[in-house]
C-alpha cells in the first residue's frame, strides 16, 4: 500500500512543497513521532534529485513512497498533486519568494496551509494572501518556533504578569556570527528578490517575537541598512586576491576562513549531488559583488500602544544570539541568550541555547535587581521546535494561555515590518504599515497589563 492509499485510513493528510533542508523538520516528525495520526501523501519541488531523495527517506522511515511532482517539467504539477493525493493541509517549505504562490493556490484548492517563515517577502504578495484567505476561509498557519522556546515563553509570562508594568520601549539586538550569518550570503537568500533580505527572512522571527511579547501591532517603521562586511573589498582586506564563484572551485580556498565543504554528508546529498537538475550552488562566495542584501541593519518601530522598538541585526558578529531589554513603568527586564554555532543543513541542532551567558534579569524601580531561573527545554531553536511540532501534529491539544499558534495575520505583521524597513532603507523615509496592505485584522494575542492600571509610586531616593 502506498502513502496515497493510506491517506484514507483516518490520519490527517499532508503534502509538502519544497523538499530542501528545512522540509525534513516537518517530514521526519510526521513519519516518525506522529505517524499514527499523520501521513505524507505527496512531494512537490523543482528539483527531481531532491524529490527522489525525499521519497527514499520516506521509504526508509515508513516503508512507503509518496508520489513526487516536479514543477520544473510540469508547471501544473502542484495542482495535480493536490487533485490526486487530496491533502488536508499543504506544508510550504519552498524558496521564500514562492511561498505566496503555493499558499494562495492551496487555499483556492480547498486546503489549509502550514508555512515556514517568512510567510512571504513583500507587501504586494502579503496582500494577495490576505485577500485569498478572506475569500476562501482557509487557515494559514505560520510556524514561529521561537514563540515556543521556553525562555522566550518565560519572557512573555513575566510581561503578562505585569512584572515590569506597562512596556514603554524595547531595545532588541540580534547577532549572527560568521558561521551562521555568513551562510545567508552563500545561498539563494543573498538576493533580495528571493528572500526579502535579512530584514524579512531572518528578522521576521524577531519582529514576531516583539509583536507577540507586547501583544501589539506595529504602525510605522524607519530604518537604515547597508552591506559593508560581505563585499569584494573585505575579501581583499582579509588577504584574498578577489572573490570567486564558489568554494568548490575556489583557487584561494585554503586561505579563506569562509570556505565551506558541501562534498559530503547531508549537504552533499541535498545539494552537490543534485546540481544537475537546477544549477543551484549551495557554496557560493560570500564576497560576490552580485549580493544585494544588507549585513548591517537598524530600525525603529512604533506600536499602536505607543511603545517603541529599537532593533538591530548584524550578520558578522563574534557570537550568535541576542540581547533584549524591556523598559516598563515598574522596572526593566533584560534577557540575553547565546546560541550555538550552526549552519543550515550541516546536521547540527539549529539555535541551541548556550547556558553560559543566557539569563533573564529584572530591575525593579529603585529596588535591587534579581535574576530568575531560566525555563529550559531540549531541541532546536531554544527548545521550541519539539513543542511547536506537538502543537501542530499531536491530536491532543493542550490549552495555551500564551496563544503561541500564529496564523496569517501574525505572519503578515511580522513580514510587513521587514518590508517597510526595506522601503525605508531605499527612501530614507518612515513607512506606515497601513499604507502597505488593507483588510489585515489584529492577531489573537493574550491580554497584557492595562495602561490605565495604577502604578505604585517609586521608593523615595535616599
Amino acid at each position: 500500500m502506498n502513502s496515497a492509499s493510506k491517506a484514507f485510513d483516518g490520519r490527517r493528510r499532508y503534502a509538502v512543497v519544497g523538499v530542501g533542508g528545512r522540509s525534513d523538520f516537518f517530514r521526519s516528525a510526521i513519519e516518525t513521532k506522529y505517524a499514527e495520526h499523520c501521513v505524507i501523501v505527496g512531494f512537490c519541488d523543482n528539483n527531481l534529485g531532491r524529490l527522489k531523495l525525499a521519497q527514499a527517506q520516506s521509504k526508509e522511515r515508513t516503508g512507503s513512497e509518496p508520489p513526487i511532482y516536479d514543477v520544473s517539467t510540469d508547471p501544473r504539477a502542484f495542482d495535480r498533486m493536490v487533485a490526486e493525493t487530496k491533502p488536508d493541509e499543504v506544508i510550504v517549505t519552498s524558496k521564500d519568494c514562492t511561498h505566496h504562490e503555493y499558499i494562495i493556490r492551496a487555499m483556492e484548492l480547498g486546503c489549509d496551509v502550514i508555512t515556514e517563515k517568512p510567510m512571504t517577502i513583500d507587501a504586494e504578495k502579503c496582500q494577495a494572501i490576505i485577500d485569498t484567505q478572506q475569500r476562501t476561509g482557509r487557515r494559514c498557519r505560520v510556524t514561529f518556533n521561537y514563540r515556543y522556546s521556553p525562555p522566550r515563553t518565560q519572557v512573555k509570562d513575566l510581561l503578562m504578569k505585569g512584572t515590569i508594568g506597562d512596556v514603554l520601549s524595547v531595545d532588541f539586538h540580534w547577532m549572527l556570527n560568521t558561521h551562521h550569518g555568513a551562510d545567508y550570503f552563500r545561498r539563494w537568500h543573498s538576493n533580495k528578490a528571493n528572500s526579502g533580505g535579512l530584514m524579512v527572512h531572518k528578522a521576521t522571527h524577531h519582529f514576531d517575537l516583539v509583536n507577540w511579547w507586547l501583544s501589539d501591532i506595529p504602525v510605522s517603521v524607519v530604518g537604515v541598512g547597508k552591506r559593508e562586511f560581505y563585499t569584494p573589498e573585505m575579501a581583499r582586506r582579509m588577504g584574498l586576491e578577489s572573490y570567486h564563484e564558489r568554494c568548490l572551485t575556489c583557487p584561494e580556498g585554503d586561505k579563506c576562513g569562509f570556505k565551506i565543504d558541501i562534498s559530503s554528508g547531508q549537504m552533499g546529498k541535498l545539494y552537490l549531488a543534485n546540481e544537475e537538475y537546477d544549477g543551484y550552488y549551495r557554496d557560493r562566495c560570500v564576497f560576490r559583488p552580485d549580493i544585494d542584501i544588507e549585513d548591517t541593519m537598524n530600525v525603529v518601530v512604533k506600536y499602536s500602544s505607543g511603545a517603541t522598538l529599537c532593533y538591530s541585526l548584524n550578520a558578522f558578529c563574534s557570537w550568535e544570539g541576542y540581547t533584549v531589554a524591556f523598559n516598563g513603568t515598574k522596572g526593566r527586564l533584560e534577557h540575553t541568550m547565546q546560541e550555538s554555532v550552526y549552519i543550515s543543513g550541516d546536521g547540527t541542532v539549529p539555535g541551541a541555547i548556550e547556558k553560559e551567558g543566557s539569563y533573564i534579569r529584572i530591575y525593579p524601580l529603585r529596588s535591587p535587581a534579581y535574576e530568575v531561573e531560566l525555563w529550559t527545554g531540549e531541541g532546536g531553536h531554544g527548545g521550541g521546535d519539539p513543542i511547536l511540532l506537538d502543537d501542530i501534529f499531536s491530536p491532543e491539544k493542550k490549552p495555551d494561555p500564551y496563544l503561541r499558534a500564529a496564523d496569517h495575520r501574525a505572519g503578515a505583521y511580522s513580514i510587513l515590518i521587514g518590508a517597510a524597513a526595506n522601503i525605508s532603507f531605499a527612501t530614507s523615509q518612515p513607512v506606515r504599515i497601513s499604507d502597505l496592505v488593507s483588510g489585515l485584522e489584529r492577531p489573537d494575542y493574550p491580554p497584557m497589563p492595562s495602561r490605565t492600571d495604577p502604578v505604585p509610586m517609586p521608593i523615595k531616593d535616599r
